[in-house]
């Protein structure tokens, strides 16, 4: 029987998280004091977050010690597997190899946890009592509440409304972990209150539950802000996938042509593609594609702009690709990709052509991801189908072509919790969404008056 799985042992375990700052072929723009317009200080996000997260954030240093305390808990489902999908192979009539990084198996089922337990160890560390943070799809809540309670921290969680809905076996994960979580916009910040004043129907997005999230923590006693992504710390985190990927093709004996990943604030896409794109800097062949929704198309139709990460502008301005942090998606069901910019590291590495941005409407990753759920028995989170369309997309081009290149795309949870969206695909009740250039226009306008990148 042919190797279905390649696994590490424990020990194989990436003991350093990899840092791709100090590798950029562009250094990144600093972020700015919306105030002044000069760059941030590591006093200015000290009420937000944890100084030694905050130094995790401004740092070039090329590798960062993981904390023993942090591998621990890790090692509960650390290493993941790396797979080969031989039965979608099969289905598509392709030469190309497929491999996926299986991050489902983690206890919350996705790759969130990689970063969700670093920051909670940290803010543990720092004497930090309380967190708040948000959530879209209800990934980053549910991780989140496992590792502080593993840490003995308490939770509020802020959840995008339209997924608080859609979604609500992700809240009742979230209070068995011992979190406290409520929709948002919610009656429980100002911001909230005026958001649900002004626009009762709202949706509600990632921005707005940001920006309850950061007021929360601006005004509570011991309490910091924790992001499940966009951030440098966070991208840094997550590379443990990526790394431990290199150990395994190694044992493979191959390298991957393509590495895939979803793209929404560019956690997991970071995780598995930043130790790949390094290898890329120095010379390496291969292409590094980031899949993201039609609906919320950040890199593919958006601008590098300075842009507030969150609706209520508190956050520093930050270089990244953007829709307008006033931007409200339509409530498609990959809730975790909902979200209005992309990580500054992301968009950066994109202007310097190191990552290819590409789209797909949500008709065809369901479809994508009915094709792996029916070939290889896992049922994918509706945010990774948007990664399993892009290697389908590329294995039948190697049909075409003949060429058995070598995929990897990340599985980065999934959709046991999501099954409300299957039952709408399977019943025709699903429709795609394009954002038109002008809303895009619109929605940028906000910005004209803040400091350019250069």
């Amino acid at each position: 029987m042919e190797t279905k799985k390649v696994f590490l042992n424990q020990s194989d375990m990436p003991r350093q998280w990899y840092n791709i700052a100090a590798d950029m072929p562009t250094p990144m723009q600093p972020p700015l004091h919306p105030g002044t317009g000069q760059p941030i200080g590591p006093d200015d996000l000290a009420p937000i977050f944890p100084m030694n997260l905050i130094e995790q954030e401004v740092s070039t240093q090329r590798w960062i010690d993981i904390p023993e305390e942090v591998l621990e808990i890790l090692a509960i489902w650390r290493p993941s597997p790396l797979t080969r999908a031989y039965n979608l192979e099969k289905f598509l009539g392709t030469p190309a190899k497929i491999y996926f990084k299986d991050e489902s198996v983690s206890p919350s089922g996705s790759h969130k946890p990689n970063t969700a337990v670093a920051q909670a160890y940290y803010n543990k560390a720092f004497g930090i009592k309380r967190i708040a943070t948000e959530t879209g799809a209800g990934q980053w809540g549910s991780s989140l509440a496992m590792a502080c309670q593993l840490f003995g921290i308490d939770l509020k969680v802020y959840m995008v409304k339209v997924s608080f809905e859609q979604k609500p076996y992700r809240k009742m994960l979230m209070r068995t972990w011992g979190a406290e979580c409520v929709a948002s916009p919610s009656q429980d910040t100002s911001f909230g209150r005026k958001m649900m004043a002004e626009y009762p129907d709202t949706p509600g997005s990632l921005g707005i539950a940001i920006s309850e999230a950061i007021e929360d923590t601006v005004t509570s006693k011991d309490t910091r802000y924790a992001l499940g992504s966009v951030l440098n710390h966070v991208m840094m985190h997550q590379t443990i996938i990526g790394l431990e990927a290199l150990k395994q093709f190694e044992i493979v004996g191959t390298y991957p042509d393509i590495v895939i990943g979803c793209a929404g604030g560019g956690s997991n896409f970071a995780g598995v593609s930043f130790p790949f794109i390094r290898d890329k800097i120095y010379g390496k062949n291969v292409r590094i594609v980031a899949v993201e929704p039609s609906a919320c198309p950040t890199l593919t139709k958006g601008s590098f702009l300075y842009d507030f990460g969150d609706t209520a502008a508190t956050t520093p301005l930050l270089p990244m690709h953007t829709l307008g942090h006033n931007f409200i998606p339509k409530p498609f069901h990959a809730g975790g990709l909902r979200y209005h910019g992309m990580a500054p590291l992301v968009s950066q590495l994109v202007l310097d052509n190191l990552i290819e941005p590409q789209s797909y409407n949500q008709l065809q990753t369901y479809e994508a991801g009915m094709v792996f759920a029916r070939t290889e028995g896992i049922v994918p989170a509706p945010e990774t189908n948007h990664a399993i369309a892009g290697a389908i997309a590329e294995a039948l081009k190697c049909k075409e072509t003949g060429e058995a290149k070598t995929i990897l795309f990340n599985l980065s949870g999934h959709g046991i919790m999501d099954l409300a969206g299957y039952d709408a695909y399977l019943d025709n009740k699903l429709t795609d969404y394009e954002m038109p250039e002008d809303e895009i226009r619109e929605a940028l306008k906000v910005l004209e008056n803040y400091p350019k990148p250069k």
